[in-house]
């Protein structure tokens, strides 16, 4: 069973300022990415100073790898990408997150990582409210 440390957690301010929350999955918080040259999501384990993967239990681990292919099939399924990209860095902002990006060929960044390509764009709001509908539509199909 997974623990429950959520009450000392709190996202990063760097991902709360760079991000639209859509919900939260069992371990983690789904965050949109605010650029719309590539749909992409994060996702935040929501157990206080976890800063690298092996900072989880062994059973929060294989609890993220299947929110990471939520994830990634929610993605799939809402952009029709050419590629997803899997990514835990955490060079920039400390608290353990997981990116996924979806990428098409003609992607401004394609074929080279997305970082620091062209500035972020922001999305429309007609076009990222019809791209979060979506995606909570395939994250938490139980939900009205």
């Amino acid at each position: 069973m997974i623990s429950d440390a959520v009450s000392d957690w709190a996202l990063h301010p760097q991902l709360a300022a760079d991000t639209v929350p859509l919900g939260d999955l069992s371990l983690a918080r789904v965050l949109l990415m605010q650029d719309a040259h590539y749909p992409w999501l994060i996702l935040v384990p929501r157990r206080p100073d976890a800063r690298d993967i092996i900072d989880l239990t062994e059973t929060e681990q294989a609890q993220l790898t299947r929110e990471i292919a939520a994830a990634s099939q929610a993605l799939r399924q809402a952009t029709s990408c050419s590629k997803l990209n899997v990514a835990a860095l955490g060079n920039v902002v400390p608290q353990l997150h997981v990116h996924v990006i979806a990428r098409r060929t003609d992607d401004a960044a394609w074929p080279r990582p997305v970082w620091g390509v062209v500035p972020p764009l922001p999305y429309e709001a007609a076009a990222r409210d019809a791209l979060t509908a979506a995606l909570r539509r395939q994250l938490w199909p139980e939900e009205p």
